[in-house]
């Protein structure tokens, strides 16, 4: 039996903020309508050019809530992925364009934010994620990562929706609650205090902070905020915003808390193992296959046009007249010849004709003026011997 999960999304600033007066540049949504159950949050980009990010974020979860919540079966049916994350994308940065003349912003850069959301309808849920942040899994065996945070090309550096190619970066996910106790979504703003990148472990505080989620929790959101404020925030002066959403399935089991474990062990990574040597280990396989398609294509034309050689197999012709027939027939390229060669002897014609009216005109001329000068010649004879 389905149990209606309950919602709850909480967004802080961090210190790196408020001790400068700066307002919190992350956003969180949830909602739930159509049967559809939706958490969002996001986390602005900041800094000196995203001045907009705050703007950027907000519009993100906003919009993304209200699309899962009235296409859920749309997204979740559809197989074509590329498609889904095209939509998604599209939707967000359409929004923020709207925003960004409201703004009298040139583009939507300034607007830059991650984002990620879950939404779950029956026991069917999707999840999708840019950038940053964690989504993590709370279940009776324990605590697992949904999806990981996604930097770039250093670990400071990430991707964010406002991106061109963005759609290339946003992960789907697309599966069922079964044994889930809670999803739990977090920014790097906390993310980065309670998972460790290098072993993939999701640490067991995760867990605890789930449980804040628990519609009989008394006062959870005074709780959960005092827990992320003491334990986050308070403990750097450079922390970043910190926000949380939680999707808690009330009546499920949860964990067992001191089981958990505290570490992992780290995993052998080849760093060296890239995608460019993958390229290079599978290029010369793809060239033999071109060249091998290149060959078949080939023969498949020629059969092509032998065939379209061929005399129609109804008709009631010895086979030695079609064979004689065929040998007598010109190939495609003969007829083209043909017709190059007439077309250059039509012209030679054209030419030779003219230059022959030329000759014969120009005999005329010379016919004449001598005429003219016999009868001017008979005519000084004439007067001159008068």
């Amino acid at each position: 039996m389905f149990l209606k999960p309950e919602l709850t999304c909480l967004s802080l600033a961090g210190r790196k903020h408020t001790d400068k007066h700066m307002p919190n540049e992350d956003a969180c949504y949830a909602m739930t309508e159509n049967d559809v159950h939706v958490v969002c949050i996001s986390d602005g980009a900041g800094g000196s050019f995203y001045t907009h990010a705050g703007i950027g974020s907000l519009t993100a979860v906003q919009t993304i809530a209200k699309l899962m919540t009235k296409h859920f079966d749309a997204f979740f049916m559809d197989v074509r992925e590329n498609v889904v994350r095209s939509i998604i994308v599209t939707a967000i940065q359409s929004e923020l364009a709207i925003k960004a003349k409201e703004n009298s912003l040139k583009t939507i850069d300034k607007m830059a934010a991650t984002f990620m959301f879950c939404a779950v309808k029956d026991s069917r849920v999707i999840f999708g994620h840019i950038g940053d942040g964690l989504i993590a899994r709370v279940s009776s065996s324990g605590i697992v990562p949904v999806t990981l945070p996604q930097n770039g090309e250093d670990a400071s550096s990430t991707y964010f929706i406002t991106f061109p190619d963005a759609q290339d970066y946003l992960r789907i996910v697309r599966t069922t609650t079964d044994d889930a106790h809670a999803f739990v979504l977090m920014t790097d703003g906390i993310s980065e205090s309670v998972f460790d990148s290098s072993t993939y472990h999701v640490l067991p505080v995760v867990a605890r902070l789930a449980e804040l989620g628990s519609p009989q929790e008394a006062n959870r959101y005074d709780k959960l905020k005092e827990a992320i404020d003491k334990h986050i925030i308070q403990k750097s002066s450079l922390s970043d915003d910190a926000t949380i959403g939680i999707m808690y399935f009330p009546g499920t089991p949860s964990p067992d808390f001191d089981s958990l474990p505290k570490e992992k062990s780290v995993p052998l990574i080849n760093f060296s193992d890239v995608m460019k040597n993958v390229q290079m280990d599978i290029l010369p396989r793809v060239k033999l296959a071109r060249e091998l398609f290149k060959k078949s294509s080939d023969i498949m034309s020629h059969d092509a046009q032998v065939d379209s050689n061929k005399i129609p197999d109804e008709m009631d012709i010895p086979n030695e007249t079609i064979d004689s027939f065929k040998e007598s027939t010109p190939a495609k390229e003969d007829i083209d010849a043909v017709g190059i060669e007439c077309q250059n002897i039509e012209n030679s014609v054209k030419i030779e004709s003219k230059n022959k009216r030329f000759k014969a005109g120009k005999r005329v001329y010379l016919f004449c003026a001598l005429g003219i000068v016999l009868v001017s010649v008979a005519i000084a004879l004439y007067y001159f011997f008068r």
